[in-house]
């Protein structure tokens, strides 16, 4: 930065700020931080996390429930009608049955499973019993009105059962110990109580921490968090395989899967241009069989989901041309359904037990409910200045975008409604300066027609973009403030607002949750006092990458709060304006597309922004933009750095970060070697030949991702979960009951070292060679690590009542 720049800075944030009086926030909390300690801190932290996870049924179309489906259903019949007749263009239905030909790769996302009833066990048959009812909490309760579609009659006229893979797993968990008789008391009510974190309300399933996960040195801080998160991904895949080994599955021509990826699958995106905006509801809507005691209720909020977020970015094109963005009325239209809901990430929950505490006191303690959200709409506006640090360093979603996808008003996704049109011009200009979109010196971006778009991208220099997690963009990860409802000033009912003003414009539907890049989790609502991370796309490694993430999260959490203690955090040195807002967060959603440079007003009215670009490097007066800075994101993202270890120093020892952040340096540096983004790059491409993702097309970059998402990914990540229970299995044979003892080595032959014994059955495993009674140890195993875990964390197995008050719960609407 040059010395003008600097100066200039400085005196910028010595106008706004200056010596200030005792801030509000900092004398509301001096009783609550009188001893010292700070929220978040050691030894204060507990965590939880949400797990979206894709799946799959390989198989012939001739197999598996989504083509049979389709083919079945009364839109195909009609549609076959309206063709012949001359009502409905042929082309029509050729193109749908070719999508359904092309199943050469047998393999069909977010499909269904179909097998005979009689391959359950009866307490497995009670459990989907129990969940067809259209209230669970009234034995006297009748089925759900759409219980019927849940049924059908195999080619032997013998009843069956079709479900979404998301439900089977919580079925084949129930199965688990409906096969055992012997199964110990405690184990069985684990099993029990397992089940309920299995959810399945989105077209993805979901799954949640089994228990609450205390954050500390002992545990290794984000470590505890990210193994949790691996023996759930372990338990989640060895159920699958049991279902498609106990329910026949596999004999039947279906393979379910079950993995870690980030984005819609291309062909569910192909078949959403084919078919209208209901069936694909009726098709990937999950009925919510799981997780809520009336499922219905719930489904019918993901249909309206739907519907609002296709209506949204439909609305977005109108916001496009009032930014000048679209400039022509040629445009192509966003499909009427979105498939946004189909993108999946990771949400981190992390809670306070001090600020807890207090707010469980009469009266809320020293920490009422208006402090918290004083304190927590600040805590929000300061942490989301180090946001971008996470963005493709820990977590990432590459993806590839054709010539032909450079439509501003598919490109874009939902950012019309999450940035200023300033903003958002400057964004769009800078990405398509970014792209590969130029002919023979001259800037392209596609004309319309598929056919002319298509031939375009054959041409040298118009390959696109790649792009480092397109989630980010692809999906409303939070919608900008209105001028006369701010979401983060600190008021009580503030977000209510917001929502009604986003409704009436049509942008959302008050009846939603609001999206956000953080959200307060509020003892009122959520029973412990902390925040949600809404911004992880997919993580390479749980342990060298979700698990420093989730470190870092801590960290920033305690540092706005010790921040609001020394009063350099303040609601007013970071305004509660659209314009603030989307200064701050054009940083975070260019470091998503992987734009070298953003711009902030020279008269910024944000101190605490300007407290970082002050340590930026090559900051300079902007040539385009008269009274604007130009701004490095790679120095940005250093310089956020220096100021977390600078102003946290005394943090980074207490919660021993200091690796931590070198790392960080070592990501923000090495890109291409050590980030998320760059490794995740490099394994997509090491089949292909090529060395960068624009030396293929972005369809078959796209494919490629997927296919190994699917496979290489789910099995890596399986190998890491299970190699991380290993010390674990070691240590049963000297904790848990003498019945669970006895009954252990009668499932393992007799044999005492349970070491060898889980060694030999993951080999198996990685043979492809565990079934039937082999499969149902390992799986045995598991549970009972699982369960030692949740005895550690203070479960006892007598019910949910021995959470502690920071039990992260998710399912608020």
């Amino acid at each position: 930065m040059s010395r003008d720049c600097t100066l200039h800075l400085k005196s910028l944030e010595s106008a706004q700020g200056g010596d200030l009086p005792l801030p509000a926030v900092r004398r509301a909390l001096a009783p609550l931080l009188a001893a010292g300690a700070l929220p978040f801190g050691a030894s204060d932290t507990t965590a939880g996390s949400e797990t979206e996870l894709q799946v799959a049924v390989a198989g012939s179309r001739q197999q598996v429930d989504l083509p049979l489906t389709i083919e079945q259903s009364r839109y195909f019949a009609n549609l076959v009608k309206r063709a012949a007749s001359g009502d409905a263009p042929e082309r029509q239905i050729e193109r749908l049955r070719a999508f359904l030909d092309e199943g050469q790769t047998q393999v069909w996302e977010n499909s269904w499973v179909r097998f005979g009833r009689q391959r359950l066990s009866a307490a497995a048959r009670q459990v989907l019993q129990q969940d067809l009812l259209a209230d669970k909490r009234r034995p006297d309760s009748p089925l759900r009105r759409d219980h019927q579609r849940f049924s059908y009659t195999t080619a032997s006229g013998e009843a069956g059962v079709r479900l979404p893979v998301s439900y089977l797993v919580k079925l084949a968990l129930a199965d688990v110990a409906g096969v055992q008789p012997q199964l110990p008391a405690t184990l069985r009510q684990t099993v029990a109580q397992l089940q309920q974190y299995f959810l399945n309300d989105n077209t993805s399933p979901e799954t949640l921490s089994f228990y609450v996960v205390p954050l500390t040195a002992a545990t290794g801080q984000g470590q505890a968090l990210a193994r949790e998160t691996a023996r759930r991904f372990v338990l989640t895949q060895l159920l699958v395989l049991y279902a498609n080994d106990r329910f026949g599955l596999t004999e039947q021509g279906q393979q379910a899967l079950i993995y870690n990826a980030p984005h819609p699958p291309q062909r569910q995106k192909q078949l959403n241009e084919l078919i209208p905006d209901s069936f694909y509801r009726e098709l990937f809507m999950s009925p919510c069989l799981s997780g809520w005691d009336c499922g219905e209720d719930k489904h019918a909020y993901m249909h309206l989901c739907h519907q609002v977020l296709s209506r949204s970015q439909l609305n977005g094109v109108a916001k496009l041309r009032e930014a000048g963005i679209i400039t022509r009325n040629l445009v192509v239209l966003p499909n009427l359904s979105n498939t946004s809901l189909a993108n999946n990430g990771v949400h981190v929950s992390l809670g306070s037990r001090r600020l807890t505490a207090e707010r469980a006191l009469g009266g809320g303690g020293s920490y009422p409910a208006a402090l918290e959200k004083l304190c927590g709409d600040l805590a929000i506006k300061i942490q989301e200045h180090f946001l971008p640090l996470f963005v493709g360093t820990y977590s990432a979603a590459p993806y590839r975008l054709g010539f032909e996808d450079f439509h501003p008003e598919r490109a874009l996704g939902f950012l019309a409604h999450e940035l200023d049109f300033t903003h958002l011009r400057m964004l769009w200009r800078r990405w398509r300066k970014k792209a590969q979109l130029k002919l023979l010196g001259q800037r392209l971006t596609p004309f319309g027609p598929d056919w002319l778009d298509g031939a375009l991208s054959r041409l040298p220099g118009l390959q696109g973009d790649f792009v480092p997690d397109f989630r980010l963009i692809d999906y409303p990860v939070s919608f900008l403030s209105s001028a006369e409802s701010p979401a983060l000033d600190g008021h009580l009912g503030n977000q209510q607002r917001l929502l009604a003003d986003l409704d009436a414009m049509g942008v959302f539907d008050a009846r939603m949750s609001l999206y956000q890049l953080m959200k307060l989790r509020s003892y009122q609502q959520q029973g412990f006092c902390g925040f949600e991370g809404r911004y992880y796309s997919l993580f390479p490694s749980f342990g060298a990458d979700m698990a420093a993430a989730v470190s870092l999260q801590q960290l920033i959490s305690a540092l706005a709060f010790q921040y609001m203690a020394s009063g350099l955090g303040q609601h007013r040195t970071i305004p509660d304006t659209p314009q603030c807002e989307s200064e701050r967060r054009q940083i975070f959603f260019g470091r998503a597309l992987g734009l070298p440079t953003f711009y902030v007003r020279r008269d910024s009215r944000n101190r605490f922004l300007l407290r970082i670009l002050r340590r930026t490097a090559g900051v300079r007066v902007s040539r385009r933009y008269p009274g604007y800075w130009r701004v490095p994101q790679q120095q940005y993202a250093l310089a956020a750095l220096e100021v977390l270890e600078q102003d946290g120093a005394a943090l980074i020892e207490q919660l021993g970060c200091g690796e931590l952040l070198t790392d960080l340096r070592q990501r923000l540096l090495r890109p291409a070697e050590a980030s998320a983004v760059g490794r995740l790059s490099r394994a997509i491409l090491a089949d292909a030949g090529v060395r960068q993702p624009l030396q293929l097309p972005a369809a078959e970059f796209n494919r490629l991702a997927e296919r190994y998402y699917r496979d290489q990914l789910r099995l890596e990540q399986l190998w890491e979960g299970l190699a991380d229970l290993r010390p674990t299995v070691a240590s049963l044979a000297a904790e848990g009951s003498a019945a669970e003892r006895v009954w252990l080595r009668q499932q393992l032959g007799g044999r005492e070292d349970l070491t060898t014994a889980f060694d030999d059955l993951v080999q198996r495993l990685r043979q492809q060679r565990l079934r039937g009674a082999d499969l149902l140890a390992l799986i045995n195993l598991v549970l009972l690590c699982l369960q030692q875990d949740r005895r550690r964390a203070g479960l006892t197995g007598e019910g949910e009542g021995d959470h502690d008050a920071t039990t992260p719960v998710y399912r608020a609407l």
